[in-house]
């Protein structure tokens, strides 16, 4: 076969198999030229393998650097989340525990709108907006989540808890509220179509349940015992 005739992959399938060919034709190296990878121009092939490691150097660094910021957010919520705890840790009373806790997302997680619904607890005081009675539909959509769900479509009957507001929200989280059984439902929801999306990590949103649904059954075991007390006081 002339060297003519020798096709584009032949040509590196040749190389590949002998790769010792650059040592007996060193002068080649610098003889040889190969298109830039940014513009038009053509570089010697050294000139090329800099290019090259400079990029796959800045590549690394921009993705170190994605990787430290993703920790400094994940370090900042869990400080949020941490300081929730400790708030919710000296409740006395359901107002206070549901004016903290909307306090805290509002203020230190910076979430504009949030919607509250809680159901099998002894505390169902119907002054509280958050005891509203609610569909089984609700308590079937909160028992079926295993996880917070994020998204941009919600139930109907949910989106109206947040009133006027409902049509200018774009994205929500669903975090279920759980116990031994199903106790309610804590809904997230923001102007922004891309605040809550499907494939955003919901590690946080969980923990966030988990600390709610701990802080309510405290309370509602609180209740439990009062209400006890003053049953054995007036038996005896």
């Amino acid at each position: 076969m002339k060297p003519k005739d020798m096709k584009p992959h032949e040509v590196a399938k040749y190389l590949q198999a002998h790769p010792k060919f650059f040592n007996k034709y060193t002068n080649l190296l610098t003889e040889l030229y190969v298109p830039h990878p940014h513009d038009d121009r053509v570089i010697s092939i050294n000139e090329h393998q800099v290019i090259s490691l400079r990029d796959k150097n800045q590549t690394l660094q921009n993705k170190l650097l994605e990787l430290i910021r993703f920790g400094e957010e994940n370090d900042a919520i869990s400080e949020k989340i941490h300081c929730l705890c400790l708030t919710l840790l000296t409740i006395n009373s359901m107002d206070e525990l549901l004016y903290e806790l909307k306090l805290s997302l509002n203020d230190d997680f910076s979430i504009p709108h949030v919607a509250l619904r809680l159901w099998n607890l002894s505390c169902n005081d119907t002054a509280h907006t958050e005891f509203t009675t609610t569909s089984e539909d609700v308590h079937t959509i909160a028992a079926s989540l295993s996880q917070p769900y994020c998204g941009n479509h919600i139930a109907d009957e949910i989106k109206h808890w947040f009133g006027e507001q409902s049509e200018h929200l774009n994205s929500y989280a669903m975090i279920p509220l759980t116990t031994t059984q199903s106790i309610g439902l804590l809904v997230l929801a923001s102007p922004d179509a891309e605040r809550f999306y499907a494939e955003m990590g919901n590690l946080h949103l969980k923990r966030l349940g988990d600390l709610v649904s701990a802080a309510l059954t405290r309370y509602n075991q609180t209740i439990k015992t009062v209400e006890i007390d003053r049953s054995n006081e007036l038996q005896t």
